[in-house]
């Protein structure tokens, strides 16, 4: 069995959606902005303020590249623009089977609206900006992706149930071609 992959839009669900997963398919959970901190010892926003989103954006690749030869049959939950870069589209597609977490604006307008830790929320008119992101994002989101699962308007066990299928036909396939 390999590894399962969420990828979206930040306030999409990544985190949760990977922690209740990793519990139902009894695997580890890996969050890649988790490992950053933790690597740098500073939260994001501080490593966006101290050094620029570049600095962060090399940091993830680094990332998936450590991932690539240490993860196995584990969730994995990335950042939201870390699809962005052709060559992470890469690395996920070879860590395993990527899901694309597929919200609305207005959804995760909602879901973020009072958090104050995500850096590039911080401007004047945030449902503006997640709606600019959400659209320049998109194609990179799906060219990652095996599988998009929208979540507007969904309950979590629905969410769950969805990858978990998705995730079983596709280790059926693997079994069968053998």
């Amino acid at each position: 069995m390999g590894n399962v992959i969420l990828i979206g839009f930040m306030g999409c669900g990544k985190s949760t959606v990977g922690l209740r997963l990793s519990y139902r398919l009894r695997r580890t959970i890996i969050d890649t902005d988790k490992e950053i901190e933790k690597e740098e010892n500073r939260t994001i926003s501080e490593i966006f303020a101290e050094d620029g989103e570049a600095y962060f954006r090399d940091r993830e690749t680094a990332i998936l590249r450590k991932l690539k030869d240490s993860a196995n049959n584990q969730i994995i939950s990335v950042g939201g623009g870390l699809p962005v870069r052709e060559e992470n589209r890469a690395l996920l597609h070879e860590l395993g089977q990527v899901f694309y977490l597929c919200a609305e604006g207005w959804t995760i307008y909602e879901r973020v609206k009072d958090d104050k830790t995500r850096p590039l929320l911080q401007v004047d008119d945030p449902l503006k900006k997640i709606e600019t992101l959400i659209k320049e994002r998109d194609p990179y989101y799906r060219a990652a992706a095996d599988a998009v699962v929208t979540v507007d308007g969904k309950s979590f066990p629905q969410i769950l149930d969805e990858i978990e299928e998705l995730v079983n036909e596709k280790e059926r396939t693997v079994l069968a071609e053998g």
